[in-house]
């Protein structure tokens, strides 16, 4: 068990999930920079995470902005969005009548991607959900804004065990307060930290190929 001073985001997963350097250099060096991607993304969440808002549509409830956290994984955040609902065997809500399933909906811009590190982070929630609440979910959902399509996402074993996996490696790089070094890929173009990254400087380099750009240069 994590005591609450040692809890890392959990929305840092994705970053994570993403790139470890990018999530060292924005929870570890607190780092951050914006672009087209990560300015539309933030909009999408301002609609989402508006924590007064509850509905009930039949037996289904739905909030957002739930706070949300485990003190297993040592993680705190928030869900964009949590429905409840009403089944045969499900948890007792307060002032409620019957019980209900629980299920964490994750909004994502664009559309689906090719890696697992939106999966990852709702598996995250999830996984707080059921600490907090003593219940099972199952499944969850991603919905994508180009799309407007949600995609189920079965949190089964291998996808919980990389999900904690990766969150102890998190705290273990934020205790030793290491960056580490990336391969550069084509990802890295679009990433909105790489001036501050600077991916091509992790490139490792002969002792070879640095004398000969020095005497082309005349350094040596």
């Amino acid at each position: 068990m994590y005591p609450e001073e040692d809890y890392l985001m959990l929305s840092g997963i994705q970053h994570f999930a993403f790139c470890r350097r990018q999530w060292a250099l924005i929870h570890i060096e607190q780092q951050w920079a914006e672009n087209y991607r990560t300015a539309d993304g933030r909009l999408m969440h301002h609609h989402a995470h508006d924590g007064n808002f509850r509905e009930k549509r039949g037996d289904v409830i739905i909030t957002r902005a739930m706070k949300i956290a485990s003190a297993e994984l040592g993680i705190s955040g928030e869900c964009d969005v949590v429905e409840f609902h009403r089944v045969q065997d499900g948890i007792a809500l307060n002032g409620l009548d019957g019980t209900y399933q629980v299920i964490p909906i994750e909004y994502k811009r664009g559309q689906a991607k090719a890696d697992d590190s939106d999966a990852v982070q709702l598996c995250a929630q999830a996984m707080c959900l059921e600490e907090m609440l003593c219940c099972e979910i199952p499944q969850a959902y991603l919905y994508y804004g180009e799309t407007r399509r949600r995609q189920t996402i079965i949190l089964d074993m291998a996808l919980r065990e990389k999900t904690s996996g990766m969150i102890a490696e998190m705290h273990e790089l934020f205790r030793r307060q290491h960056t580490p070094k990336v391969k550069r890929t084509k990802a890295c173009n679009a990433c909105s930290l790489k001036d501050f990254c600077l991916p091509v400087l992790n490139k490792q380099r002969s002792a070879a190929e640095y004398m000969a750009d020095m005497l082309k240069d005349g350094v040596l």
